[in-house]
């Protein structure tokens, strides 16, 4: 009787360690919302996972594409403003890691540019800002004298137009595109 008792024993005990040996599924516990939220607020509630998370995300070229992504409708919409305004040393940051990853893809810097140009355009404040900073930029002058020409060669009535609207806004202007033309005529 003590024999068949150990071996109960015996078969209980492994079958209680076979029982709590533990298999993790990562795509099963992903599947339901609460598993999903509880992990996304522990990588986000300790920073060295979020950086951990973000430096794999770095690895995967649809995952980097997705962030870049992400980070231009934040930018677009004022959150980022916002935060950057609140932490100088988050802008600083952010400034530089955007000027190095222009650097590295002259595709995306010229995506920025257009933007932010379009973004500028669309109010006075923005397009005088503009103006100023080209006037007062020997480069910047010279790069949009050669584009505003050829936009102007392409589609003449949009030069008229656009000559009206500034002679019409500001007579000093005005003054000054007629005195360029007669001294470019000579």
């Amino acid at each position: 009787m003590n024999t068949v008792v150990k071996i109960f024993m015996t078969v209980g005990l492994i079958g209680t360690i076979l029982s709590c040996k533990s298999s993790f599924n990562a795509t099963e516990t992903m599947q339901i919302e609460e598993n999903r939220s509880a992990i996304y607020q522990e990588i986000i509630s300790n920073p060295v996972q979020l950086t951990n998370l973000l430096s794999e995300a770095q690895k995967n070229e649809e995952a980097k594409k997705m962030l870049m992504k992400a980070h231009m409708e934040q930018m677009e919409s004022g959150n980022m403003k916002m935060m950057m305004e609140k932490n100088p040393e988050m802008k600083e940051k952010m400034q530089s890691h955007m000027q190095k990853m222009m650097e590295k893809n002259p595709e995306m810097m010229e995506n920025m540019q257009s933007k932010m140009l379009a973004k500028m355009m669309e109010s006075e404040k923005g397009r005088k800002m503009l103006m100023d900073e080209i006037h007062n930029n020997k480069t910047m002058k010279k790069e949009m004298k050669e584009k505003m020409m050829q936009m102007m060669n392409e589609n003449p009535e949009m030069m008229e137009d656009m000559m009206q609207k500034m002679m019409e806004k500001n007579p000093e202007m005005k003054k000054k595109m007629q005195e360029k033309m007669k001294n470019e005529g000579k």
